[in-house]
């Protein structure tokens, strides 16, 4: 079977590559010529572990095509992959610009029977509006099916959730289309996948219905961790005690600066968005939206709490990305709290293993360091955002010999209090009582 995905992006290039290492021969289509040169060249344009050797490994086997030629894409596949940006509006609604532009392409071009699937996370009546947009542009009358069959990647662990994922959800409108996808993911059948079969707006509710309800989890914790810090209370003592429940479990109850990502904040302003197209009003999305808003501004809050007027202090910043393992700094607490900095007149030096370059572009007045311990040379305090596995195990004697306060403040609570306290750091995390001594 030959298919083709329409969009090289994150989820576009990991779903291209993960098919090809299934036996299937795949072409991946972008646009950017700069960006399908530098494919060619075994060269991934973002951060994700394993996904350059399995690009490099199924390339060079003959398996994984690139092309900017969006009509060779189509006329080769009997499965085209629409994995194209859908990008927030104003409103909180998706842009589905680029869908359609697909969409419309593949009718001009359709001679025959084709499944055109939808991985892009889209609102509901997309597929259907992607059916009429085929079919008002064919040259000439065929059937075709349309199917939805949602991501669930989560970046920095992309290439094991879609080889070992917990589902595979396929929305279709046809026998055949089902058919098709099902022995697409074939190779699935032999580690016992469930894969859940249902139509087509089904399919597309559940992908931001899962996405929403871990924001919500996530939004959750961070309001008991505010409360905790009113009341005395320990947050990870709470999340423990609340994830041991089967119930609930452990997943995304970890206090800190809130959410970020390319989905999670996009997807809770579409939920927002179709539940008010919808006649309905989303409550506890608008509430999810509304905490995770906030959280950020509470992270500066503590900073300020901390080190007192910010003009003219340096702080040092640890992690730029919105979470490890990843280069991805869309819509990142930490680019979203060092600019409050900045713009309060705090000098922010910062350091991150993969988005430094990145979070340059957005914020050139950053000032770039080498790693960690440059990263604190004669700062008034040191700000954990981003809890890469390296930022984990630091030497704090050595921080603190070269950070001009003993002020450390863990936004993802990666070390101990007693033991901050013991180093002799006034120390400030979320959720937790805050020890040590101020210093003057």
């Amino acid at each position: 079977m030959h298919i083709s995905v329409i969009g090289t992006g994150y989820v576009g290039l990991v779903t291209g590559a993960c098919f090809a290492e299934f036996g299937v021969d795949v072409t991946c289509m972008d646009r950017d010529e700069t960006r399908i040169a530098t494919l060619e060249k075994g060269k991934v344009p973002f951060f994700e572990p394993g996904l350059a050797e399995l690009v490099t490994k199924n390339f060079q086997a003959g398996r994984l095509k690139f092309t900017t030629d969006l009509h060779k894409a189509v006329d080769d596949a009997l499965v085209i992959f629409i994995a194209v940006g859908t990008p927030p509006q104003p409103d909180g609604s998706a842009d589905l610009s680029f869908v359609d532009e697909v969409a419309r392409n593949v009718g001009t071009r359709m001679t025959g029977y084709k499944v055109v699937v939808t991985k892009s996370t889209v609102p509901v009546g997309t597929a259907k509006r992607i059916r009429e947009l085929i079919k008002s542009n064919q040259s000439q009358e065929c059937s075709f099916g349309v199917v939805s069959n949602p991501e669930f990647l989560r970046e920095g662990s992309a290439i094991e959730d879609f080889m070992r994922p917990n589902r595979v959800v396929i929305g279709a409108d046809s026998p055949e289309a089902v058919a098709i996808m099902k022995d697409l993911y074939r190779p699935l059948y032999l580690l016992e996948t469930p894969i859940v079969i249902t139509d087509v707006p089904t399919a597309e509710v559940i992908k931001y219905a899962s996405n929403v309800f871990l924001a919500t989890k996530i939004s959750f914790i961070n309001e008991m961790a505010n409360l905790c810090e009113k009341v005395g209370a320990d947050v990870q003592m709470v999340s423990k005690g609340m994830g041991l429940d089967k119930r609930i479990g452990n997943k995304f109850l970890h206090a800190g600066p809130g959410f970020g990502g390319s989905c999670f904040g996009k997807d809770t302003a579409a939920l927002i968005n179709i539940g008010e197209k919808s006649g309905y009003s989303m409550t506890i999305a608008q509430a999810t939206k509304q905490v995770n808003d906030q959280q950020r501004n509470r992270m500066v809050d503590k900073i300020v709490d901390a080190v007192g007027d910010l003009k003219g202090k340096t702080i040092g910043m640890l992690g730029l990305s919105f979470k490890p393992n990843t280069d991805d700094i869309r819509d990142s607490p930490a680019l979203g709290i060092a600019e409050q900095l900045m713009k309060a007149g705090c000098t922010v030096r910062a350091y991150d293993p993969e988005a430094l370059t990145e979070s340059m572009k957005v914020l050139p007045k950053l000032v770039p360091c080498r790693d960690a311990y440059h990263t604190v040379e004669g700062v008034d305090a040191v700000v954990l955002v981003t809890e890469w596995n390296q930022f984990r195990n630091l030497d704090l004697d050595q921080i603190k010999s070269k950070a001009k306060a003993p002020i450390f403040i863990d936004l993802r609570n990666v070390y101990d209090p007693p033991r901050m306290q013991q180093q002799g750091f006034y120390y400030v995390s979320v959720g937790r009582k805050t020890v040590g001594t101020r210093p003057a």
